[in-house]
Formats: C-alpha cells, structure tokens, sequence
C-alpha cells in the first residue's frame, strides 16, 4: 500500500510535542483558563486562590512561555503574563492535519476490507 503524498503547498505541520507536554498538567490548563479572558495578568493575580507558592505558579508559567503558550510583558518592574492565541491556532492545524491522515487511513482499510 502506498502512502499518500502531500503537495507542496501543504506541507505537514510542525508536531507540537512540546506544546502538548505543556497542557498535560492540570495547574498548566488552570493557568491558561484564566488567561483566556484577555486580560494580562501578575504572578500575584495567578497565585490568588491557590494553595501553590508563587514559585510553584512561576515556574508553570515558565513552561508554558517556553511552548510559547503564555507570553511574559513587561509593565513597569512587574511582569504580567498573557495568552497566546497562535499556539492554540499551530495545535489546530496540526490536530486537522492528524484528522485527515486517519480519515485517509481508514479510507484504504475499508477499501481493503471491502474487496
């Protein structure tokens, strides 16, 4: 069975391994719930209401700003964290890629187990 090609002009998408590594702990989606709303947000802000440590919170935040989930800015000495809507739009992309290459899959396996 032959594999299918992809032209050129729709190249396969990066894997977001890291990504997905990153939203695969409960604080990490909890951190981008709340910076969903829009709005920036301090260490302080995210910390409130939870039972971790402003370090704890930090170095969640670290990892989702290295995904590139979260970006930090600068307001004045403090640093405000804020969503990053393209990465949810790269895992779109990607999960769309992976839906078509299954819907192809099964395509050819039922054609196979048809005749």
């Amino acid at each position: 069975m032959s594999r299918p090609s992809h032209s050129r002009s729709n190249p396969r998408p990066r894997a977001p391994a890291h990504v997905f590594a990153a939203l695969g702990d409960q604080t990490r989606l909890l951190l981008v719930r709340k910076l969903c709303g829009g709005e920036p947000r301090s260490i302080s802000q995210l910390t409130r209401g939870s039972r971790l440590t402003r370090q704890a919170i930090t170095k969640h935040l670290r990892v989702l700003e290295n995904a590139k989930i979260v970006r930090c800015v600068r307001s004045g000495r403090e640093s405000l964290f804020e969503f990053n809507p393209q990465s949810m739009e790269e895992l779109k992309q990607y999960l769309e890629f992976v839906s078509v290459e299954w819907d192809q899959a099964l395509a050819r396996l039922k054609s196979f187990v048809e005749t």
